[in-house]
């Protein structure tokens, strides 16, 4: 029976990986798109292959460390290529039987969203597109996303859906259900002015208990293992009243008291963004948390910016620092230098933050790079009495190190995505070593001179 208005179900799908966390991880773009059509009159659905608050998941604790937590995971073969990784390969994410008896008991939708995440993610993806098509054999699957953008002929060939969206979908979602369901209404947001855009529509999750906020979009910088600007090219700004509109939205409606900054450049231009947006927060009064996963610019943090961050709430605060090796870091990015590291530090030390909230991000696993580096970076950060948190390379189609990672890695990183898995290290020239990366961990970890 044909509907007045179609029904489209948006997915989450399943992450395959060695290793995987909730740390503040929700598919923003989906729920966004999820907003944008019901907004528009659509029907929508949501499910999150990997809903740690699914009803028939173990309890998880809403309020635990800020909203995060632990996957539910299942064992599975590892893939083709990688069977010597002495680490155990997991499906994340709840049960095949729950995601079927969820699917059998909703109406065929007219057409499905899904997205992806990391590219070497995509034997999840795979997997849930599977169980889509054997329940809803004669729906459209369209994939989306960031692997669906980054590796557009391999997920084209390999993912099992009818078609993909390569890049933001917002302009294209119209035109898609109208080409799959006959459907065709005129939007009523202008793509280049996100205070247009309706809230994403995290109620449709089980649980609330943070919300992800997107205050601007790209960024200035193109670091070279970076691929944010080929994703987002276009930079574009929420006003300040708008951003700060939402956050009591969700205060209100929802209790949330945890806010999640997905900016990439949330600091720059920071005295007509940022910082007109932080003075509004801390008049507001609130009572909330504010975290910042995707790191800041180390560059914009004057001592103004600092103590605004710190009297705003902000809780957990990351820079991005990605080496320490200043005098040879023009390889991967321009963006800041030993004074404005030691300088920055200084500031959120004055402004209140104290070592644990404030942590600084150490690439690990470049084309090239001795470990050695690493553990000098380590030992620099500790020492501005910051907290270093090691972050392992993954090399990225569409970034300026993407051939140096093809000449250096061990394994084809062409022929699969399934290679550039920063679980395992792939340029370093010899076979995985967990131990020495665990030293170094183990170093990262350790005090800091006070």
């Amino acid at each position: 029976m044909k509907r007045d208005v179609p029904h489209i179900l948006l997915i989450n799908p399943w992450i395959h990986d060695f290793a995987a966390y909730d740390f503040w991880a929700k598919p923003l773009g989906l729920l966004t798109l999820a907003a944008l059509l019901r907004s528009h009159g659509l029907s929508v659905s949501y499910i999150d292959c990997l809903d740690r608050f699914h009803p028939q998941a173990p309890s998880s604790d809403s309020t635990a460390r800020w909203g995060r937590g632990p996957y539910l995971k299942t064992p599975i073969p590892k893939p083709h290529g990688l069977e010597d990784v002495q680490r155990r390969f997991c499906r994340y994410g709840i049960k095949p039987r729950w995601l079927a008896k969820d699917l059998g008991q909703m109406p065929v939708p007219d057409l499905i969203l899904v997205t992806s995440l990391m590219t070497y993610w995509y034997g999840g993806v795979q997997e849930t597109i599977a169980m889509l098509r054997d329940i809803f054999p004669q729906t459209t699957i369209i994939l989306g996303g960031i692997y669906a953008s980054l590796c557009s002929e391999h997920a084209r060939k390999n993912a099992g859906a009818d078609d993909i969206v390569a890049g933001a979908a917002d302009e294209a979602v119209f035109d898609i259900v109208a080409r799959h369901t006959g459907l065709r209404v005129t939007a009523r947001f202008d793509p280049q002015n996100l205070d247009t855009y309706p809230y994403p529509a995290f109620d449709l999750q089980s649980c609330v208990n943070y919300v992800p906020l997107l205050t601007s979009r790209g960024c200035p910088f193109k670091c070279a293992y970076c691929a944010s600007h080929f994703l987002s090219p276009i930079r574009l700004w929420r006003s300040p009243e708008s951003v700060i509109e939402e956050i009591k939205f969700w205060k209100q409606t929802h209790q949330i008291r945890d806010f999640v900054l997905y900016d990439d450049a949330f600091l720059v231009n920071a005295q007509q963004h940022a910082l007109p947006l932080l003075e509004k927060i801390v008049r507001a009064d609130l009572g909330l948390r504010f975290h910042t996963p995707n790191a800041v610019h180390i560059r914009s943090l004057k001592a103004e910016t600092a103590q605004l961050l710190f009297d705003a709430g902000f809780k957990t605060l990351r820079l991005g620092l990605e080496t320490a090796e200043f005098e040879r870091r023009e390889d991967i990015d321009r963006k800041v230098t030993q004074k404005d590291f030691k300088q920055a530090a200084r500031y959120l030390k004055t402004a209140g933050f104290t070592g644990d909230q404030v942590g600084a991000y150490l690439l690990m696993g470049l084309p090239g790079q001795e470990l050695s580096t690493v553990e000098r970076s380590i030992q620099t950060v500790q020492a501005a009495e910051i907290k270093p948190i090691i972050a392992y390379y993954s090399p990225i189609p569409h970034t300026a190190l993407w051939p140096a990672a093809l000449k250096t890695s061990r394994y084809d990183l062409a022929a699969d995505p399934i290679f550039t898995n920063n679980s395992i290290m792939p340029c370093q020239s010899e076979s995985f070593n967990w131990e020495t990366v665990s030293a170094l961990k183990e170093l990262a970890s350790g005090s800091y001179p006070q």
